[in-house]
């Protein structure tokens, strides 16, 4: 399943993984934006915050070489989870999202990309796997609800209703006419 498949609008997978990156600046996120040497980094956080995964990950692949410390290597594996999920290249992704969680298992938003990757590719039971992680260590996400929506719309899609009125094409027909024979 793809980010652009009528099954995950594209507005909702943007914002679901731009909008945890944003709220760097109120220390909810391990995106490193500021506060570091390692201009890379920064500015390759920066760029996945304002949509442009290309140039975010290509910058965040140099921080990442460059990378002094845990507190660095988590956050750039951290943002090439979410940078290839924004590009949908879904292996890079979760090969990412995994060495994330290797060097720290208690970042929930990694575990909620890796659900996402899991839903796209339809592995539903290690989505839910990791969604019920997601849930240990946040209970009140609400990037972790939309993609339970996601899942639950994945496993079960609801068939769009609709109702044709055939009425348009029809011949004016006289009410009161004698039926053909």
């Amino acid at each position: 399943m793809r980010l652009s498949s009528p099954g995950i609008p594209v507005f909702v997978a943007i914002a679901l993984l731009i909008a945890p990156l944003a709220l760097v600046a109120q220390g909810e996120s391990n995106v490193v934006l500021g506060g570091t040497k390692n201009a890379e980094l920064s500015d390759g956080a920066s760029a996945l915050t304002t949509g442009d995964p290309e140039r975010g990950v290509e910058l965040t692949l140099i921080g990442l070489k460059q990378a002094r410390g845990t507190i660095e290597r988590r956050a750039a594996l951290s943002n090439l989870c979410a940078g290839y999920l924004m590009l949908e290249q879904l292996d890079e992704a979760l090969r990412y999202c995994n060495e994330a969680i290797e060097v720290d298992e208690l970042n929930w938003r990694v575990y909620n990309n890796r659900a996402l990757i899991y839903v796209m590719k339809g592995e539903f039971e290690l989505a839910e796997a990791d969604l019920s992680r997601c849930d240990d260590l946040n209970p009140y996400g609400r990037a972790t609800k939309v993609v339970r929506q996601l899942l639950a719309h994945a496993k079960d899609p609801v068939a769009p209703v609709i109702t044709m009125d055939d009425r348009r094409g029809a011949p004016n027909v006289d009410e009161h006419a004698e039926p053909p024979l």
